[in-house]
């Protein structure tokens, strides 16, 4: 690590803010290794104060990666890869209000996502995270054995508290498509090695091969757990806050608490691979 860049946790399970490195200039390789070390090491890494014009937030990421697509919403029209997370002062819903890993009903879910905070309230509209490395390793060995044959079916169907602002206000047009893919229930992750929980209430429907019914129970669980306070922290945000968090293994949540105000946000998603 470069001497003017220091690194502050956000909480003891994961989290931490970097400090000493401008987004918005030249990056050296020096640099993009601090971040993705940092990145990895604690799953969410979060720059204050950083002024990024559409152009420079889009450079960045594809410093780390190749930014993609997202099937239920456009882009900017000359950014088509970065898309607004909005939510307007006479809206009661937000985007993606609920504990989810992003797109998890695709064959290959986003490496990562990127927040960069363009308006936000005086107060409320924090974002909380948790830990799928904690989460699963805490689990009983014999539930682990149990889990480690299990695969997860998730569809972008399952939860309608996700569905985007713009299927909440469209009254014209076609319904939109429904994706699923299968997933291993414990994924190991393709950088670190180590072993999360890949379950989210948001998405995972049933296991592979179990009905609804069966799966319910060991599901509502596992939801249940891996939301506990001690995997978790919780990032609050200014205009000018940029966060990156491992898909592979965190969850995240935005908090729903500030109607009456508008937030919005400029994400993109890194593309990832098959989970394994």
């Amino acid at each position: 690590m470069t001497a003017d860049v220091s690194i502050r946790p956000l909480a003891g399970s994961l989290g931490a803010e970097l400090f000493g490195i401008d987004l918005s200039g030249p990056l050296s390789d020096g640099d993009i290794d601090t971040i993705r070390s940092a990145w990895l090491d604690n799953l969410v890494l979060v720059f204050r104060d950083q002024t990024l014009e559409p152009q420079q937030f889009l450079d960045f990421a594809r410093r780390l990666g190749e930014p993609g697509r997202y099937p239920f919403v456009p882009g900017l029209d000359e950014f088509p890869e970065i898309i607004e997370v909005k939510k307007l002062p006479e809206e009661r819903n937000n985007f993606g209000g609920i504990w989810h890993t992003d797109t998890a009903y695709l064959e290959r879910p986003p490496t990562a996502s990127m927040l960069l905070a363009r308006d936000v309230p005086a107060a409320g509209g924090d974002t909380e995270f948790a830990n799928m490395y904690a989460a699963y390793e805490s689990l009983s060995d014999g539930l682990k054995s149990v889990l480690s044959g299990l695969r997860g079916v998730n569809c972008s169907a399952l939860a309608d508290v996700s569905r985007t602002r713009e299927d909440r206000t469209s009254k014209d047009g076609p319904a939109p498509i429904d994706y699923e893919s299968i997933h291993p229930v414990v994924r190991t992750h393709p950088e670190t090695g180590r072993k999360s929980l890949y379950v989210n209430i948001a998405h995972t429907a049933r296991f592979d091969g179990w009905t609804e019914e069966e799966s319910q129970p060991l599901l509502r669980h596992l939801f249940n757990h891996q939301v506990k306070s001690e995997f978790t922290c919780r990032l609050r945000w200014d205009v000018g806050t940029l966060a990156i968090w491992d898909n592979r293994c965190a969850l995240h949540n935005p908090i729903n608490d500030y109607h009456g105000h508008r937030r919005l946000m400029h994400r993109i998603t890194l593309t990832g691979d098959v989970p394994a």
